[in-house]
């Protein structure tokens, strides 16, 4: 993981980057298509572009991509995105985003970057598709390809453009710019899949802002960005999440009181389809969607008798579980099942972690039915 930025932390090394907000985003200069000098100011919450010596010919690919993103690009991955994610995925409803954006001279078009693959992948080069969403530019660059349709998306009109250049490239050009922007992923992952350049087998890996520069571009400001992945169609009651059922006690995996505060305990009880019994998978991690927190081994322990409870979404070893075919649900940091603690079955028993009985367990407080 890379070094936590202070506010005003200069980077002018080619692929130079650093994390900022305790590790949630990486912000990267990225100088990828020139050798000239390009640096970047890290702040708190985004940059700024200080230097930029480029002078690419705009019918041509662009200096560089300084920006701003979560999930992983080129195995430098932020913490707690729950990237990668597939786009089947019922959490896939709820990626939502933002950026705030301050511009200046030269040639360049001011852009997310949104990255998808066919498998899982944490470095390299995706070859599923790029999504790009262009909120402003100025000169003549223009995306990847031709012009395809016009369309309405996330309040506002969009040219789409399409192109592959060994993946596909999907470009929303915005007709009116725009310094800032709010939008859920899947509005325009819809359209690409409506038009045949995108597939559900897909793995979202990264959600990226910044600015591609041709000429000049000094005084480009990324002020603010988000992503997150709560709130949204599984809200509540539930949408397309799921229950988890003990098959011991046929009672269901619940949030004591429907809490959403860290630490609130997680327990076996009567089910009653409320948004405190509701999981969706999100990679390895199930989340409660009704307070947006995941199923978490307490401390990231690894003994016998260590709780589970309710936990902010961290993507760490804590928050991993894989569903065996015989009905276990594993911690792989700890190698242990989530187990009813006492091999109970009344309404509030804890649940924990503790080892798997015959080595796969089969003991039937630690087995479980996803429904």
């Amino acid at each position: 993981m890379a070094p936590s930025a202070h506010a005003d932390t200069a980077i002018c090394e080619k692929y130079g980057s650093t994390s900022i907000a305790g590790g949630k985003y990486i912000v990267q200069n990225n100088n990828w298509g020139d050798d000239t000098t390009q640096c970047i100011n890290v702040t708190g919450t985004g940059f700024a572009l200080t230097r930029s010596d480029h002078n690419k010919p705009t019918n041509g690919a662009p200096g560089s991509y300084p920006s701003i993103y979560a999930g992983c690009h080129y195995a430098n991955c932020t913490s707690g995105s729950g990237l990668p994610m597939r786009v089947s995925d019922a959490a896939f409803q709820n990626v939502n985003t933002s950026v705030s954006m301050g511009f200046a001279g030269g040639q360049w078009d001011a852009a997310y970057d949104i990255w998808f693959d066919p498998t899982a992948r944490t470095d390299g080069q995706n070859t599923g598709a790029e999504l790009m969403v262009w909120l402003n530019h100025a000169g003549a660059p223009q995306p990847v390809g031709g012009r395809v349709a016009t369309v309405s998306i996330a309040g506002g009109t969009w040219d789409v453009w399409f192109g592959n250049i060994g993946w596909n490239v999907v470009s929303y050009v915005r007709t009116a710019g725009t310094g800032s922007i709010a939008f859920n992923v899947r509005d325009f992952y819809n359209d690409m899949l409506g038009r045949g350049y995108a597939q559900n087998s897909w793995w979202l890996t990264s959600v990226q802002a910044g600015f591609e520069p041709w000429q000049g571009g000094a005084g480009l400001t990324v002020n603010t960005f988000t992503y997150s992945t709560s709130g949204g169609s599984t809200g509540g009651g539930g949408g397309n999440a799921q229950t988890i059922v003990g098959q011991g006690s046929n009672r269901c995996v619940d949030v004591d009181a429907q809490g959403t505060a860290d630490g609130t305990k997680v327990q076996l009880w009567d089910c009653n389809n409320s948004g405190a019994q509701k999981w969706v998978r999100s990679g390895n991690t199930f989340v409660n969607p009704q307070s947006g927190k995941c199923l978490d081994v307490r401390g990231q322990g690894t003994a016998n008798g260590t709780q589970v409870w309710l936990w902010t979404c961290l993507g760490n070893p804590a928050q991993q579980w894989i569903v065996n075919g015989n009905g276990t649900i594993v911690n792989p940091n700890s190698g242990k099942c989530l187990d009813a603690s006492g091999r109970g079955t009344a309404n509030g028993t804890v649940l924990q972690i503790w080892d798997c009985y015959g080595g796969g367990g089969t003991q039937s407080n630690q087995v479980w039915s996803i429904r």
